[in-house]
C-alpha cells in the first residue's frame, strides 16, 4: 500500500480507502448488507493496508454504520481511522445535531470518530446550518474529544465551494466528486487545488462515476484505450488519473465484491502522484471528449432520487439511457428497457415535480432526461 499526506496532520492516510455506500446486499434489498461478505471485505483491506474507512447516516437505509461498527472489532478499530457524517438535511436545531450524532455513536459502537463530515453541502445547506451555529456545535464536541477532526463532503459550485472553505479555519479536510469526466463539475479541479493550497486534505468520491468509468466501454472508447502500450482495467485507469494529482489525499471506492477489493488494492500499490504519462494524460483526455459525444449523463447511482413520489425508476432509466448512446442508438437497450423496467415505472409516468432535482447531487435536469427517455424507449410501446 501506498500512503500520502493528510492536509496539515501528520499522519498518513493510505492511497485507498474503503467507502462504505456500495456493500454488497442480500436479495437486492440496499438495506441488507451481506454481513459476513462485508465484513470480510472491510478487514481485507485492512490487513492489506488501507487504513481509511468511509460511511454515513444514510448509507444502505441506516445500516452501513452499524455494519462498519461490527467490522472494527476484534481490533481493528485502532488499525484506521474512521469518517461520518452529519445528515444534514435532517438537521432544524442544534439538539438534532446531538440526537443524530448520538445516534451514530450507537450505530457505530464507538466513543468517538475521527473524522466527521457536513454531508452534502451546498449553498442553501451551508446558509441553514450557519443559522443553527453549527460550527460551535462542531467546536464543542471537538472541545469534548468526541470528534477529532472535521470536514465537509459537497455538492454545488467552485465559488460556493471557495466560499465554505474561506468561511471557517478549523477544517482539516474536504471530501469531492471528482473523476476524469468531471473536471469542471462541481468543486472539480479548481476546487481540488484551492482546498490543497489551503492545507486541507482532499478526499475523493466517485472516482469511477458510479461505477461506470469501471464497466466495459463502449466500443468506439474501447478504441481509444487500446491505443495505449500501457494495458490497465478501465477501473485501473479512472482511479490511476486521481491518484495522479498529487493534491489528492485519498481516493474513496465504494466496493460490492471480493474481487473488487482485491484488484484495488493491487492498483493502490501502483499508485502515486505523477504516475501516468503525458501520454496517458492525452489519451484520457481524448476520452474524456468522447464520452460527452456520446450523450453522456453524470448519474452516479446514488439513488439519492428515489423513491419517486410517482414510482418512476429513475435511476435505471437514467442507466439506459446512457447505455442507448453508449451504443449508438442501438435497438437491442430500447427492448431491454421495455422488458426490465414495469409501464409503473417508466420515465412516462414522471410528474414533472422537480423533487428529483433537489435531491440529486449532481444537479441533473432529471426531468429532461425522462422527457427524451420516454420519446426513445417508450413510444409506440
Amino acid at each position: 500500500m501506498k500512503y500520502r499526506t493528510f492536509g496539515r496532520l501528520s499522519w498518513k492516510v493510505s492511497a485507498l480507502g474503503f467507502g462504505a455506500m456500495r456493500l454488497p446486499v442480500v436479495g437486492g434489498n440496499v438495506a441488507r448488507i451481506d454481513e459476513a461478505e462485508a465484513i470480510r471485505m472491510i478487514r481485507y483491506a485492512i490487513d492489506h493496508g488501507v487504513n481509511y474507512i468511509d460511511t454515513a447516516y444514510p448509507y444502505h437505509g441506516g445500516t452501513s454504520e452499524v455494519l462498519v461498527g461490527k467490522a472494527l472489532r476484534d481490533g481493528y478499530r485502532e488499525k484506521i481511522k474512521l469518517a461520518t457524517k452529519m445528515p444534514t438535511w435532517l438537521i432544524k436545531s442544534q439538539s438534532d445535531m446531538d440526537k443524530y450524532f448520538s445516534e451514530q455513536l450507537d450505530r457505530l459502537q464507538l466513543e468517538y470518530v475521527d473524522f466527521y463530515l457536513l454531508q452534502g453541502l451546498n449553498a442553501e445547506g451551508w446558509n441553514s446550518l450557519k443559522k443553527l451555529a453549527v460550527m460551535d456545535w462542531a467546536e464543542r464536541k471537538i472541545s469534548e474529544g468526541k470528534i477529532q477532526h472535521l470536514g465537509f463532503s459537497f455538492h454545488d459550485e467552485f465559488p460556493v465551494f471557495k466560499e465554505i472553505i474561506d468561511s471557517y479555519s478549523g477544517w482539516s479536510f474536504c471530501q469531492i466528486q471528482y473523476n476524469y469526466l468531471n473536471v469542471y463539475n462541481q468543486a472539480g479541479t479548481k476546487g481540488l487545488k484551492y482546498a490543497a493550497s489551503k492545507g486541507l486534505a482532499v478526499v475523493v468520491m466517485e472516482p469511477l462515476g458510479g461505477g461506470r468509468l469501471a464497466m466495459k466501454a463502449p466500443e468506439k472508447i474501447q478504441t481509444l484505450w487500446q491505443r495505449s502500450k500501457v494495458k490497465k482495467t478501465p477501473a485501473e485507469w479512472a482511479l490511476m488519473w486521481v491518484w495522479n494529482h498529487a493534491e489528492v489525499s485519498v481516493v474513496l471506492s465504494g466496493m460490492s465484491s471480493m474481487q473488487q477489493v482485491v484488484e484495488n488494492v493491487e492498483s493502490a500499490g501502483r499508485s502515486g502522484p505523477n504516475c501516468l504519462s503525458e501520454h496517458d494524460l492525452q489519451l484520457i483526455a481524448k476520452i474524456r471528449r468522447k464520452y460527452r459525444e456520446l450523450s453522456f449523463v453524470g448519474c452516479t447511482n446514488c439513488k439519492y432520487c428515489i423513491p419517486c413520489p410517482e414510482g418512476v425508476d429513475i435511476p435505471s432509466i437514467l442507466s439506459f439511457y446512457n447505455e442507448y448512446f453508449d451504443r449508438d442508438r442501438n435497438g437491442e437497450v430500447r427492448t431491454r428497457y421495455l422488458r426490465s423496467i414495469a409501464p409503473k415505472s417508466r420515465a412516462e409516468r414522471c410528474g414533472r415535480c422537480g423533487k428529483c432535482e433537489e435531491l440529486c447531487p449532481q444537479k441533473l435536469s432529471v426531468r429532461e432526461v425522462l422527457i427524451v427517455a420516454a420519446m426513445i424507449f417508450e413510444q409506440d410501446s
